[in-house]
């Protein structure tokens, strides 16, 4: 698969995931699975992890899976997924914990 800025990921995510848009703006957008923020460009993913890391609920990041290792060591500690614009889960998102 070629290589997706972030539009075509937010389109493939609509076409392939049934994601919606997020009404709340927390989220780029919304799908079964729970939230997705979407980095199609390295230098977007310090960006799209500080702002999944304030969202409840199961939380992912939807990136091109040739990013994967500059992805990897953000994702750590946000509890947030990676995910491709195919539904391929290349990291699993972390139950969410309520909090006290």
């Amino acid at each position: 698969m070629a290589r997706m800025n972030s539009d075509q990921l937010r389109s493939a995510a609509i076409d392939n995931l049934g994601a919606a848009v997020d009404e709340s703006g927390q989220a780029d957008l919304v799908f079964e699975k729970g939230f997705m923020v979407v980095a199609g460009e390295a230098t977007e993913m310090k960006a799209a992890f500080k702002r999944v890391k304030k969202i409840d609920g199961y939380r992912w990041v939807m990136i091109n899976r040739e990013d994967l290792f500059a992805a990897n060591p953000m994702s750590l500690g946000s509890k947030a997924g990676l995910i491709t614009a195919d539904g391929s889960v290349l990291k699993q998102a972390d139950v969410p914990r309520k909090k006290i």
